[in-house]
């Protein structure tokens, strides 16, 4: 990392939002009731359905043991008892989705995440989803994936999600050193990765995905290495190379290794010691975090600027239309955002009394509908083109960021469009800021994002 990197990211290493959606989910208005969101959904469903389909994300929050780094919506419990009522609600929030459309939704998408999916017993998981499948078309180019943890991921599983469509698979892995391990409270031995992976290849999955964090406690770049030296060994299709966000007010646990985790310029190193660790694989970087072999799907649509970004992160599948079901799931049906009840017992709760569990919103205004596809073609494909009537509704502030960013060598601007620099892939998040109208409109509030960097 030279000088000049070094500076610009001590400058710009501020907290800023990861863009999974625009606004943001801490700046959404929630101006949403049931009735609008009804009518949200099934406006949606008719413009976009029949063509694009429906994708599914099902939020399963239950784990058996609390990973102490980890910032998602879960349950920790060692009762299975809880399966089977989860997902009977599962089934119940459907119906009521199916209620709205006028025909069989076509399917684009499953994704299985959590807490630990595998935490629910294969029999389970083909319930609720035998369930989905019966009331619905499968499209062709359907992929349907799941996160697994290495550990508790069984054969059985991966058979039963297979003879389902699953496809695609994303283990947990954070990092393969033992006192890391200990540490943030996630003991996985290499073998059971090993063999979760191998036995996920011989049932026919194409695509087998590790997830690795990079600024978790004991980490420096000898065990980065190590770590990678076994990644290599398995070589999954897709990585994904996430920053270890750190929100001990938001989560407890977190503080428990406070005073282990690297100082922020260590951190930075870990990351591109292993990006270049990565591309001496084989591997390209896609995007915020992501990285692909060739010949995966992400890297084609990539290469063909057909990317498409979620809430679930980079994805193939082009569909408006994102519905979540389970506690805290978050839908994007175009039109709007929609979050159900976080915890468990009350979003069980308003689907047992035949209401929908969105408790938070926002109707997307023309100028959220603009930029977010701006932000969305920033992030997916590092350049975007804009009208003319958009570059001059660019504010003074705005143009002398723009200027400052182009002069540092982080991205060319005119006034056709803007393209990201190599140097400027790391700060993008920073650039999309650039064009947050939201964030600009409440810059004296503060929000629980990490940092860009």
């Amino acid at each position: 990392m030279n000088n000049t990197t070094a500076s610009l990211i001590e400058k710009y290493n501020i907290p800023a939002p990861r863009y999974t959606s625009y606004p943001t989910v801490p700046l959404w208005s929630n101006d949403l009731n049931e009735t609008s969101w009804m009518r949200l959904v099934k406006r949606a469903f008719d413009d976009f359905g029949e063509e694009e389909g429906v994708t599914l994300y099902i939020h399963l929050p239950y784990c058996e043991s609390l990973c102490t780094y980890c910032g998602c919506n879960k349950r920790i419990t060692k009762n299975h008892q809880v399966e089977t009522p989860f997902i009977e609600t599962i089934i119940q929030e459907w119906r009521k989705y199916l209620a709205l459309f006028e025909s069989l939704p076509k399917l684009a998408g499953i994704h299985l995440g959590g807490g630990t999916p595998t935490f629910f017993s294969a029999e389970s998981l083909q319930e609720m989803l035998g369930f989905i499948l019966r009331h619905a078309r499968v499209m062709d180019n359907a992929e349907f994936s799941f996160e697994g943890h290495p550990n508790n991921t069984t054969r059985a599983h991966l058979q039963t999600l297979y003879d389902l469509g699953f496809r695609r698979v994303s283990y947990g892995i954070q990092d393969f050193d033992l006192e890391v391990q200990k540490s943030i409270h996630r003991i996985q031995p290499f073998e059971k990765v090993k063999e979760a992976t191998e036995v996920a290849r011989e049932i026919g999955y194409t695509s087998v995905n590790f997830d690795l964090i990079y600024g978790l406690p004991h980490q420096n770049l000898e065990t980065i290495k190590d770590t990678f030296s076994k990644v290599a060994l398995l070589r999954p299709d897709r990585i994904a190379y996430y920053s270890y966000a750190h929100l001990p007010s938001v989560f407890k646990s977190q503080k428990s290794f406070e005073q282990f985790l690297p100082n922020e310029q260590e951190k930075r190193s870990l990351y591109e010691k292993g990006k270049e660790i990565l591309s001496d694989m084989g591997y390209y970087e896609i995007g915020m975090d992501h990285f692909s072999l060739p010949e995966d799907p992400l890297y084609q649509a990539k290469v063909n600027k057909k990317l498409h970004r979620n809430f679930m992160g980079y994805t193939t599948s082009p569909s408006k239309i994102l519905i979540g079901l389970g506690n805290s799931s978050i839908s994007d049906v175009y039109y709007a955002y929609g979050q159900n009840e976080k915890t468990i017992e009350p979003y069980k709760q308003f689907i047992g009394s035949g209401a929908y569990a969105i408790q938070k919103g926002h109707i997307m205004s023309e100028e959220d509908l603009d930029t977010r596809k701006l932000i969305l073609e920033l992030i997916c494909n590092q350049q975007t083109q804009w009208a003319h009537e958009f570059f001059a509704g660019l504010s003074y502030e705005q143009l002398e960021k723009l200027n400052q960013y182009q002069g540092e060598g982080l991205l060319n601007y005119d006034q056709k469009g803007i393209q990201i620099l190599k140097e400027g892939i790391p700060f993008i998040r920073i650039v999309c800021m650039t064009f947050d109208r939201r964030m600009q409109d409440k810059q004296e509030k503060q929000y629980g994002f990490s940092k860009a960097i």
